[in-house]
């Protein structure tokens, strides 16, 4: 206990943060964005679920960018505001449109993707990102 004493809340917050971005960013990325990554650029026929009518294939595009260049941004900690937003977007849409009539077992993913993503949106990236780092690098320079 002693050993965490010595750590400020700072960094204890902060490698949270760090924590929290990189499993939600590459637990989206695996698990989700590079299947739909191969299904958009594998050459074949594409279904893929359209609840706003733009068709399967820009819907299959819009969540590839959302789960594949987002979340890059996300454990990067680069645009990381602007990424969580198709992020969050894409949740709410497969929680409460595209997953609405299945069990909440299914819908709980999205959901809990969703929280995390909507917590690190209030929170910021933290300092462990490059956001923090291009933000403190303009400080520097003002000085």
């Amino acid at each position: 206990m002693k050993a965490i004493a010595k750590f400020s809340n700072f960094t204890l917050n902060d490698s949270g943060l760090l924590i929290l971005r990189l499993f939600l960013g590459l637990t989206m990325l695996f698990a989700h964005g590079l299947g739909k990554w191969e299904r958009l650029f594998g050459g074949g026929e594409i279904h893929f679920s359209d609840p706003f009518g733009v068709g399967d294939t820009a819907s299959l595009a819009l969540a590839v960018f959302a789960e594949v260049i987002c979340s890059l941004l996300l454990v990067f900690g680069l645009l990381t505001r602007w990424a969580l937003i198709p992020l969050m977007i894409t949740m709410l849409v497969a929680a409460f449109i595209v997953h609405i009539n299945d069990d909440f077992g299914i819908m709980e993913r999205a959901l809990l993707y969703g929280v995390g993503y909507l917590s690190l949106f209030f929170t910021g990236p933290g300092k462990y990102s490059v956001d923090y780092y291009l933000n403190n690098k303009r400080t520097i320079v003002k000085k």
